[in-house]
């Protein structure tokens, strides 16, 4: 496998371990709290928020040029 190629690959598996790590329950409990922000309750905007936190840096870590 081209070292390019693996470096991609192992950035994929690295942003799924974080990604694992944001949805899990230690972080969730503390967003699981009374309270709003923008009209959304807290635990709803964090999980949308890093929902799409996650959706960005895959999309960053694939479509880079190979500089």
């Amino acid at each position: 496998m081209p070292h390019r190629l693996r470096l991609t690959a192992q950035r994929l598996v690295a942003l799924f371990l974080f990604g694992c790590l944001l949805f899990n329950f230690p972080l969730l409990a503390v967003f699981n709290r009374d309270g709003d922000l923008l009209g959304l309750p807290l635990l709803h905007a964090y999980i949308f928020g890093a929902w799409l936190l996650v959706i960005v840096l895959v999309a960053w870590t694939t479509e880079r040029n190979p500089s």
